[in-house]
């Protein structure tokens, strides 16, 4: 019997181009394809790869370093990746050592307009993969528009509140945080962008703009760059992050999309 009778193929197949989620995987009897099955297990895999793979932190500060950004380590309340896990709440507080580091180093942010701070988060394969680039690019679009970085922090085991304390500590206007996101199985390399303006701890999500999937397969460094930038400028004009600042940046008037640019989903216009 040949491969192609014993796999029923399913329709929705042709829409695979569209995405990484699993669909229109086809049949084998009532169960998956052999294949499929084997292409879940690795990519299951890779997102638990993710979590648990320590950060390289030493080859990250020297490829920062390479590129000419000073770099403060530092490092959270948590003992061990395991207390990571289960306690999110010391993930969001730096550890005795590194604020006494960072209360000594405020003279030197004094002229700084802004933090960038790198997280491992739960995704260490996407700091490691996309943090370098996206500070890279970040940092020029600051430097265009006439605004000066502070060093580059690197906090071990980082949540993302980690970064207000970071902006508190050293009186930061605002804080970039780079910080790797959960692992979707079709996604363990999705870095994330959170900005806060005036950072302090304490501060919920609704005080941050999220710039969320940058990776090859979702934004691009130049999209998310651009979207950073956006809100970064009108932040400072207005003086203020989270849910009252919106980007729109690339506003679309869903009226004129055309027919050709239409969802597959939504029905066709009746004449």
């Amino acid at each position: 019997m040949t491969k192609e009778s014993v796999v029923i193929a399913n329709s929705w197949k042709t829409l695979r181009q569209y995405t990484d989620a699993r669909i229109g995987l086809g049949r084998t009897g009532v169960s998956l394809p052999t294949r499929e099955q084997l292409a879940f297990q690795l990519d299951h895999a890779k997102a638990r790869d993710a979590v648990h793979l320590p950060l390289d932190e030493e080859f990250l500060q020297y490829q920062l370093n390479e590129h000419g950004f000073e770099v403060f380590r530092l490092k959270s309340r948590v003992k061990h990746r395991q207390e990571y896990l289960q306690r999110p709440d010391l993930g969001r507080r730096l550890s005795a050592e590194s604020v006494k580091f960072l209360q000594k180093q405020i003279v030197k942010v004094a002229n700084t307009d802004t933090l960038i701070v790198i997280a491992d988060g739960l995704s260490s394969t996407a700091v490691a993969s996309h943090a370098v680039p996206m500070v890279n690019q970040i940092a020029a679009g600051l430097n265009a528009e006439g605004y000066r970085v502070g060093p580059i922090c690197i906090v071990s085991q980082g949540r993302v509140a980690v970064a207000d304390e970071v902006g508190e500590l050293l009186k930061a206007k605002s804080v970039i945080l780079l910080i790797g996101e959960r692992p979707g199985l079709s996604s363990p390399d999705s870095l994330g962008i959170y900005y806060t303006y005036t950072p302090k701890v304490g501060l919920t999500d609704a005080a941050r703009n999220c710039i969320s999937n940058i990776r090859p397969q979702g934004l691009s460094y130049n999209e998310a760059t651009h979207k950073l930038m956006f809100l970064f400028v009108e932040s400072y004009r207005r003086k203020l992050s989270g849910v009252q600042l919106k980007d729109t940046s690339q506003e679309i008037n869903t009226n004129e999309l055309s027919s050709t640019n239409r969802s597959f989903l939504l029905p066709n216009k009746v004449s």
